[in-house]
């Protein structure tokens, strides 16, 4: 699959997580909701495994990168997961943006050829400066809205912490294999953690009878989409692309998230929204094309 392609596809899976997530735990809670989404992926993907014809690979690097990919997710699944039940669905997208900061740092540490430029620091900044103009617009915020946003910044900090194990082992999977694999990992715990947390099967059944249609639809969604699909493609472009720039998906999507969670869930955006959005795109272009020559067809280059 072309890079730029398999980019593309994070982007619009990642832009529609948040709005999903939130619908998810409408009926049973939210970890009845991520429990049931990864139980479903670890069955889709290895389905998806057989029909693509794809060897999963268990040496000693794989399942250490397993290990990492699946902590991640586990962690940063349940503290987003509970953060999404506190704050509006776009929030979560948008405070999940800080993401290239925690990303940008852990790689200049642990990754060769990560370093934080000049170029790369401005545009990171620039584009959290727009993240934080986004987040004025609601600075009065309740206690468990509070505890929401400390919840996603949590998720973003593990998330970019596996991220950077797994590209510092360089196991060399497949994309379908290491989320396979990961998802192996994961999903025992969130079973776990759902038999130790919620009530009976009966209980849950019968909720579940009474829920409206969009909470099952999100959640199989997740499954296919977010797992199976978002999973692979994401450890598809962290195995071709520096882990930093892998981070900046976290930069576009808050937008588009929180236009999908106007128009769907009805979330205000106000004009610190759009002018967050702007500064956004702006860090973005700066930590891409910094310090590098501009494209031919960009009129008006300098010499």
């Amino acid at each position: 699959m072309p890079i730029p392609l398999a980019y593309i596809g994070v982007v619009l899976i990642w832009s529609t997580t948040p709005l999903a997530i939130a619908w998810s735990g409408d009926a049973a809670g939210f970890i009845f909701g991520v429990s049931s989404r990864m139980l479903l992926g670890l069955i889709l993907i290895f389905i998806f495994a057989t029909i693509m014809q794809t060897k999963l690979v268990w040496h000693k690097k794989a399942r250490l990168a397993y290990l990492y990919g699946g902590l991640g997710i586990y962690a940063s699944m349940l503290a987003v997961y509970w953060a999404a039940q506190q704050i509006p669905s776009g929030w979560v997208s948008v405070l999940f943006g800080l993401t290239p900061i925690f990303s940008a740092i852990m790689a200049s540490f642990w990754l060769e050829n990560e370093h934080l430029t000049r170029h790369r620091m401005s545009g990171i900044s620039l584009g959290l400066i727009g993240l934080l103009v986004v987040f004025a617009s609601s600075l009065s915020l309740s206690e468990t809205a509070i505890l929401g946003v400390f919840g996603v910044i949590l998720s973003g900090i593990i998330h970019s912490a596996s991220a950077i194990w797994v590209k510092r082992v360089n196991a060399q999977v497949s994309a379908i294999s290491m989320t396979a694999g990961s998802l192996l990992v994961a999903t025992p715990l969130f079973i776990l953690t759902w038999l130790c947390t919620q009530p009976g099967f009966a209980e849950t059944q019968q909720t579940l009878s009474h829920a409206p249609n969009y909470t099952l639809i999100a959640i199989a969604y997740l499954a296919l989409f977010g797992s199976v699909f978002g999973f692979s493609l994401y450890f598809f472009v962290l195995k071709h692309v520096q882990a930093t720039r892998v981070a900046l998906i976290s930069l576009i999507t808050p937008m588009t998230s929180l236009m999908l969670g106007h128009y769907f869930n009805h979330e205000v955006i106000t004009l610190n929204i759009i002018i967050g959005a702007g500064l956004i795109i702006a860090g973005l272009a700066l930590f891409e094309l910094g310090g590098k020559p501009l494209p031919k067809w960009v009129p008006f280059r300098p010499n």
